[in-house]
């Protein structure tokens, strides 16, 4: 069993930064993927970034790329999603999520989810 909790979200003017970390514990999260997810409102929900714990390799959407830095704290057993030049569209509850062989792009094949963070981002 993993276990994963987010922090990090809140309110921010357009064009404004924010770090989101993912906490994780339980089973040794040196073998998974890591995956950051957002859900708008009556929206579903979509991938937004991804890392490979074991080789630091990450995997962008196309509306974040250049925008948005996914990165892994191994001490802290920590996944982070900085987020820059946020825009309006950006807003979301964000959630954590994690798999050893998911498909990033497909939300149903990550097993385990946190409880997510709302990113709220004025214009």
């Amino acid at each position: 069993q993993v276990q994963l909790v987010e922090s990090g979200g809140g309110l921010v003017q357009a064009g404004g930064s924010l770090r989101l970390s993912c906490a994780v514990s339980g089973r040794t999260f040196s073998n998974y993927v890591m995956g950051w997810f957002r859900q708008p409102p009556g929206s579903e929900r979509e991938f937004v970034a991804g890392i490979v714990w074991s080789d630091g390799s990450t995997h962008y959407s196309d509306s974040v790329k250049g925008r948005f830095t996914i990165s892994r704290d191994n001490a802290k057993a920590t996944v982070h999603l900085s987020m820059n030049s946020l825009k309006p569209e950006d807003t979301a509850a964000y959630y954590c999520a994690a798999d050893r062989s998911p498909v990033f792009s497909s939300p149903g094949t990550f097993r385990y989810w946190g409880q997510g963070t709302q990113v709220t981002v004025s214009s």
